[in-house]
């Protein structure tokens, strides 16, 4: 990016779920900390382009005081490579797709958001198919992904 303002991208599938709720998260805990960042999610395929964050995503983050104003689905594309300091992947199959995508230069700025926690978990599982449960999981791990990603940046610019 041509600002010194650092930037993220959440990525996961469809960006309807995962990602979404990252960035919902990330923009909530960065501003409860003064942390100045652009925020974005997208998903590596364009499923629900133009739609809301599902529906459970967004009730399981909105009982944690999330915000998904203004979240609309888009897909990753090429100029996010260039554009984003951090992009975050949900799973190693995100990261697989957004590597074949990304030009190799590039390619150390994807990584996997659980790579910034301690949880035991390496990847947020899509919990698209499941219940309230699962939807509640992600956010745990979201989270966690989150607190130690703010860990990161906070140590990397001090």
């Amino acid at each position: 990016m041509a600002t010194n303002t650092p930037s993220v991208l959440f990525v996961c599938l469809g960006n309807i779920c995962r990602s979404p709720s990252a960035e919902a998260v990330f923009k909530t805990k960065a501003a409860d900390i003064g942390l100045v960042i652009e925020i974005d999610s997208a998903g590596t395929a364009g499923y629900h382009k133009g739609a809301a964050p599902d529906k459970r995503s967004q009730a399981v983050g909105m009982e944690r005081g999330y915000s998904f104003k203004g979240l609309k689905c888009r897909k990753v594309v090429q100029q996010d490579f260039e554009k984003f300091d951090y992009i975050l992947g949900m799973d190693n199959q995100n990261i697989a797709s957004l590597l074949e995508a990304c030009p190799e230069e590039l390619q150390h700025k994807v990584t996997l958001l659980l790579s910034f926690s301690d949880a035991e978990e390496r990847e947020v599982p899509d919990p698209y198919y499941g219940g309230k449960g699962g939807f509640e999981y992600v956010l745990d791990l979201i989270e966690q992904g989150a607190d130690g990603f703010i860990k990161h940046l906070k140590s990397s610019t001090s």
